[in-house]
């Protein structure tokens, strides 16, 4: 998720202090496998928010399209995109109603209020650890994003003042928890799993890494949590389409540049490990997210690094579960 920033900072701080961050090669990649049978945690293969061009009421719907990897955003600018009608007490736990609808404006699918918290992988791709010259990392790195940075697809991210210097983009797959779940084995961590969608981890360089504003240590939390910095969209596709989310190429585009260009393959921990291991001695709640990292291609990277500025267009484009678009909005 931040591994380009991480070795830069790592290499300013004392070595006391660096010694915390010693990287170490010693494992095999998780299998991914998207055969394994097991109990649908969901009653839907996509869901989405939107608002009805009926009624004008939000709902969730399950997209009526063709095809292993439609594109909902396309669709619904278009407007042409069609729903199953889904209803429920939380997205999770919809269910279809036996009616259709069309979509007037498509929503993110998940609202602040649906996500407890949002938990962070980094140091996750593995050729781009490699290229910088560090080992493979024992275990995965975890940290914390509100449930307030949730945000919706093709809604501006307010940039604030203090994090319009170095404003940076994260294209990650980001795990839906469906069911409570701890200490869970990496045998069993699909059957907790709703889903996956597309997301962006805003972040905001300088107050991450700056000694001077971070400290002496990198600050991920405060420098990528400020609200509706972890926009979503534009659907959540079911476990049961995409199994463990493994072989699914990701691309992010800056105002139609490509920047980012992965395949989750290139992951060091996979969905199940990350659900496992950040299981382990903690409740991972139903509608929590997990953000499985960023691959090489983040603005900081380039040289001179390629800040986002005013009204620039972040999209992330994951194949099989759809295309995220915001532009970034200095306030």
């Amino acid at each position: 998720m931040f591994a380009t920033s991480f070795f830069r900072s790592a290499a300013r701080i004392p070595t006391y202090t660096r010694r915390a961050f010693q990287i170490t090669q010693h494992f095999h990649s998780p299998t991914r496998s998207v055969s394994r049978t097991m109990a649908s945690v969901t009653k839907w293969d996509r869901l989405i928010r939107y608002v009805s061009a009926k009624d004008g009421k939000t709902k969730y719907g399950d997209p009526i399209v063709s095809g292993e990897n439609p594109d909902i955003d396309d669709l619904a600018q278009k407007g042409s995109l069609k729903v199953k009608v889904l209803e429920g007490a939380t997205p999770i736990t919809a269910a279809p109603t036996g009616e259709e609808d069309d979509v007037k404006t498509l929503l993110g699918p998940l609202t602040p209020k649906d996500v407890p918290i949002v938990r962070c992988t980094g140091l996750n791709y593995k050729t781009h650890i490699l290229e910088t010259g560090f080992d493979l990392p024992k275990n995965p790195t975890l940290f914390i994003k509100s449930g307030e940075t949730v945000a919706d697809t093709r809604q501006p991210v307010p940039i604030p003042k203090l994090g319009q210097a170095q404003c940076d983009y994260e294209g990650e797959l980001t795990i839906v928890i469906g069911k409570d779940c701890k200490n869970v084995s990496e045998a069993e961590a699909l059957d907790y799993v709703a889903g996956y969608v597309s997301g962006n981890d805003v972040s905001c360089r300088d107050w991450q890494m700056e000694k001077d504003k971070a400290g002496m240590m990198p600050q991920w939390s405060f420098s990528k949590t400020f609200d509706k910095y972890a926009p979503l969209g534009p659907c959540i596709v079911s476990s049961k389409l995409l199994g463990d989310g493994g072989n699914l190429s990701m691309k992010v585009y800056v105002n139609g540049e490509l920047r980012q260009d992965t395949n989750t393959s290139d992951l060091c921990f996979g969905v199940k490990k990350l659900v496992s291991f950040f299981s382990t001695g903690q409740t991972l709640a139903a509608g929590s997210l997990i953000m499985t990292g960023t691959p090489g291609g983040v603005g900081f990277g380039f040289k001179p690094p390629k800040w986002l500025k005013d009204g620039d267009e972040v999209v992330v484009d994951i194949e099989k579960v759809g295309k995220l678009v915001n532009t970034m909005k200095f306030e």
